[in-house]
């Protein structure tokens, strides 16, 4: 069963596992790849901050770590048979790291998010892999988890890029988008004005903004049936289609969004001093460069401007 927040590919990546387990999952399958193992229990504390941010961290491996995590209530069987072999389990959470059927590494409690990526590199390297590009990887896989629905995974993971590397335009962006994913307005807009100045006017923080700026406009919109209706019942009336064109892009229909402003644009360009070409620039510089909406929206508004 895959746990809410992850993806599909959680479901080999990131196991809960029982003692009965422990030689097939952790033992046996570090044989094919290195294997991080996090005993937990409930009423652990710092479990709870660690096992997400050690979650985090394997993601961001891009599969060349997996992880299992074990709850020592349910194994005290496998915690008595470990510290016979040296590996004493004298608090939690405690993580060890297995590869080749061994344990090669192990620390107890609370670590910080370089420190779990440190961690988690050096495990790699033991089992002969290599550990990738670094932050711009990290950042790739917490812009999947964010398409995908981990947002507090991806949440996590920006942030502990943002630990190592303060002024990472994408994962500063990526930090705004993931609070607006979960209607986190305020929080963004917080994270957004506290931008540092040698990024605030990076492309990335400029799209964020842009989308912050339409977030808030969808939670105004009107009822997108009304407004088709009242611009059915007249065409020139500029403000109910500019109210459908917000209420559009806040339902999901970029594209029909679009088509309004620039039926708007059309019929009267200088209308509200020009809101409708200033609408279309935010949501052109909301979505990605190569988004469909947005290349065609741009070649089909030059051509009503150069016409």
């Amino acid at each position: 069963m895959i746990e809410l927040g992850q993806s599909p590919a959680d479901n080999d990546l990131i196991k809960d596992i029982s003692q009965e387990a422990f030689m097939a999952e952790v033992v046996e399958a570090s044989m094919e790849a290195p294997i991080i193992v996090d005993f937990w229990a409930p009423w652990c504390g710092p479990c709870k901050t660690l096992g997400p941010q050690l979650e985090a961290a394997v993601r961001s491996a891009r599969g060349a770590v997996k992880m299992a995590k074990i709850n020592v209530d349910q194994a005290e069987g496998l915690v008595q048979a470990l510290a016979q072999q040296g590996l004493p389990i004298q608090s939690i959470p405690t993580v060890m790291a297995f590869v080749q059927g061994r344990p090669v590494d192990m620390f107890q409690g609370a670590k910080s998010p370089s420190e779990l990526k440190a961690f988690i590199d050096k495990v790699i390297t033991a089992a002969g892999g290599e550990t990738g590009g670094g932050l711009d990887d990290a950042v790739e896989a917490a812009e999947e988890m964010l398409e995908t629905g981990a947002t507090v995974d991806a949440m996590q993971t920006f942030a502990a890029v943002l630990e190592e590397e303060p002024n990472h335009a994408r994962a500063y962006a990526g930090l705004i988008r993931a609070h607006l994913a979960i209607d986190e307005l305020e929080q963004a807009e917080a994270i957004l004005n506290g931008a540092p100045a040698e990024i605030a006017q990076s492309a990335e923080i400029e799209a964020a903004r842009a989308q912050l700026e339409l977030a808030k406009q969808a939670s105004n919109s009107g009822p997108v049936s009304e407004l088709q209706a009242q611009v059915e019942a007249d065409p020139d009336n500029h403000q109910a289609r500019f109210d459908l064109a917000q209420a559009l892009y806040a339902s999901g229909d970029g594209e029909g969004a679009v088509d309004q402003l620039l039926e708007l644009f059309r019929r009267d360009r200088e209308w509200n001093d020009g809101a409708a070409k200033a609408q279309l620039m935010t949501i052109f510089e909301a979505l990605k460069p190569n988004d469909p909406v947005a290349l065609n929206g741009r070649r089909r508004l030059s051509s009503m401007i150069f016409a």
